[in-house]
């Protein structure tokens, strides 16, 4: 991947490639890791190589202490960004991930290989509903968890599991329920797409179309049947729409 900092917070999940046709940056959402999107890497073309952003306190990680907020994941992941200049780069962020591919997409500005921001079932900041859930109960935490879907509902019946999930995921809403964007912060001059479930109960297509405002770049939206984690059900289709936009088929 060309550096240390890559390979700390980035995992490949494609066979290594000498010169990708696109390099494709995987942001996880609130209590996820790099290994949700673990199928991707099976379900891409030869030649694009898929990436997702290891956060710490998870997975391989989990040794290291959590990160609090968006600034503090964006500027570390931008820095080892800085290292992926030999193939057109792409973000897509989901739910919180969203949050910081934006944000690393604005420390990225002008940097030659990103090519397009996808960002999917969160509002554009100002148009979401502070839902709080940072200091919900670990019952509160669980029933979010069931009703969003997205998480194996076996692990919830564990107690031992959940003494794992449930502080990751809980830093992950304060982080969520804590970010502002920086005031005055100019415009992105990139394609931007927002993407959500037709059913999704807390993101709507105004919040999501709402991210037009934050890019000077052309605007697309698009919505898929199923809710908050549509994706699990239309990984191809997904994937298939957002390479489509850049020229790969």
């Amino acid at each position: 991947m060309g550096s240390t900092m890559a390979e700390q917070w980035f995992r490949c999940l494609t066979p290594p490639t000498a010169t990708p046709r696109l390099r494709l940056l995987l942001f996880p959402h609130a209590g996820g890791a790099a290994g949700y999107f673990r199928a991707w890497g099976q379900a891409v073309p030869a030649g694009v190589e898929v990436l997702a952003v290891r956060y710490p306190g998870r997975e391989d990680r989990f040794r290291e202490p959590l990160i609090g907020s968006v600034a503090g994941l964006a500027d570390p992941i931008a820095e080892a960004c800085a290292s992926l200049t030999d193939a057109p780069l792409a973000f897509f962020g989901h739910s919180m991930g969203a949050m910081v591919a934006y944000e690393t997409a604005r420390r990225l500005a002008g940097h030659s290989t990103l090519r397009a921001v996808f960002l999917s079932s969160r509002p554009a900041p100002g148009h979401e509903t502070k839902r709080g859930l940072a200091n919900a109960t670990d019952a509160e935490l669980v029933a979010d968890l069931t009703e969003l879907g997205g998480t194996d509902a076996e692990f919830l019946k564990y107690p031992e599991l959940l003494e794992l999930i449930l502080p990751v995921l809980r830093n992950d809403y304060s982080v969520v329920d804590g970010y502002r964007p920086e005031p005055g912060a100019a415009p992105l001059e990139l394609p931007v797409t927002g993407y959500l479930g037709d059913s999704e109960r807390y993101v709507d297509e105004a919040g999501v179309a709402a991210w037009a405002e934050r890019t000077n770049g052309p605007f697309a939206l698009r919505s898929f049947t199923g809710g908050h984690f549509y994706l699990a059900d239309h990984t191809q289709e997904l994937l298939g729409d957002m390479l489509g936009r850049l020229g790969i088929r």
